[in-house]
């Protein structure tokens, strides 16, 4: 096996294409203020790496090293984050009626969701360039993340979060060492909040495509599905969304795949799901925008999809349109019945923002707008474990010192139907 490099040579705005060195820190386009691009030397990589090379390398993320941007394996700062499984759920699929459903179960990375992935490149990135000190407004998962993956590097980590966040996520910070601010507000006034800080902390905002490499590392999930599907993709992929850096990364990768011959030019129909309380890339969808605007009032259970306006969402919807995608809005109350259904009929246990994306596909079945016939892939990202606040306990409690009814276990139908075995 040839021995492995990385292609990473420039960044590119995503909007007006303007060309920005590797080798010093960037944040955002110098000239427009829009997301910046990783991009590769894809023909010298064609020759360097074939899909075959790949078979035996470390079941992580980084197997994907030609295409991520750390020069040198020395920076990589990693707990082991990718190659999450694609699973078959066959009892869920004839559930709903779609025989061919997978998801793709990010649950069981580490630190409970695919923030990893973004975090894990974007710290391993920054260790690269030299910084030190990091600090991130973030909703909960990411915030968990950054401080895991900062305390790898051993570096300053500070952490504005809304005060509402979930607490697991407040303590997982704090426990390995991060600063954490609590925000009187929503995830953009403690974004705010990290920017003023800027000047007088010298730290460096890791905000959700503020900086460019946090989309290489969610891009990874695109690489996955299409070698775990043995490079044929699906027709659809259900995406939760709230900055929207994972259907962003998936649908360029998707790209950097085709030139180098891994894939065809067949592309999965982009499905980006949002909850009705926080829904700006929906409504900019149906009222035929380019971008999106504030959303007021944002409110949903699901905290990751508590993002009232995102910096790529003019890269969502186009990833939505160039696809032949769709973008749907799903309410809390879908949200936690699919939280159930997934869990009960194939032991997932889903967050919230995995859920939603079986809201929007039960949604779309009714409305014929994905064939039962289709292949199907679910995006589950992360751990129901991180949402156990959501849930009351019905557990009856028994009295050793009394007879037990035991009649009064039996799982009620609802619960279990042995018409939905595939």
């Amino acid at each position: 096996m040839r021995s492995k490099m990385s292609f990473y040579t420039h960044l590119e705005c995503s909007a007006c294409g303007e060309r920005h060195d590797a080798s010093v820190v960037q944040t955002v386009c110098t000239k427009c203020g829009k997301p910046l691009f990783a991009r590769y030397d894809l023909e010298a990589a064609k020759e360097a790496v074939t899909r075959r090379e790949l078979v035996g390398r470390e079941s992580t993320m980084w197997r994907y090293w030609e295409l991520l941007p750390v020069k040198s394996r020395r920076n990589v700062v990693t707990l082991g984050e990718g190659w999450t499984p694609l699973t078959p759920t066959p009892r869920l699929g004839v559930e709903i009626g779609v025989p061919d459903l997978w998801v793709k179960d990010e649950g069981i990375i580490p630190t409970g969701s695919f923030k990893a992935r973004g975090l894990a490149m974007a710290i391993s990135k920054a260790k690269e360039l030299g910084i030190r000190r990091v600090a991130l407004p973030s909703a909960g998962n990411a915030a968990g993340s950054m401080a895991a993956y900062g305390a790898r590097a051993g570096m300053e980590v500070y952490v504005f979060m809304p005060m509402d966040a979930p607490k697991v996520n407040i303590v997982e910070c704090e426990v390995v060492g991060a600063r954490v601010v609590l925000v009187d507000g929503l995830i953009t006034d403690a974004g705010k909040l990290v920017r003023e800080g800027s000047g007088v902390m010298e730290w460096f905002n890791v905000a959700t495509l503020g900086e460019p490499f946090r989309l290489e590392g969610k891009k990874t999930m695109g690489l996955e599905v299409a070698e775990q599907m043995d490079w044929t993709l699906p027709d659809v992929i259900v995406y939760p969304t709230g900055g929207g850096t994972g259907i962003i990364g998936m649908w360029k990768v998707f790209d950097e795949m085709e030139e180098l011959g891994w894939i065809g030019s067949e592309r999965p129909r982009m499905v980006s799901v949002q909850a009705e309380g926080c829904a700006p890339i929906v409504k900019a969808w149906r009222e035929g925008k380019m971008e999106s605007e504030f959303f007021p009032d944002a409110h949903t259970i699901a905290a990751g999809l508590r993002v009232p306006k995102a910096l790529g969402d003019f890269l969502i919807l186009r990833a939505a349109r160039e696809s032949g995608g769709t973008c749907v809005a799903v309410s809390d109350e879908e949200i936690m019945d699919s939280v159930g259904q997934v869990s009960r009929a194939e032991g997932l246990f889903a967050c919230p923002e995995g859920a939603a994306t079986l809201a929007a596909l039960k949604r779309m079945l009714a409305d014929g707008q994905v064939d039962k016939k289709e292949k199907v892939v679910l995006f589950n990202t992360g751990s129901g474990l991180k949402y156990v606040d959501l849930f009351k306990v019905h557990a009856p409690v028994a009295d050793p010192s009394k007879p037990f009814d035991y009649q009064s276990l039996l799982i009620h139908k609802k619960h279990f139907s042995r018409s939905a075995l595939p």
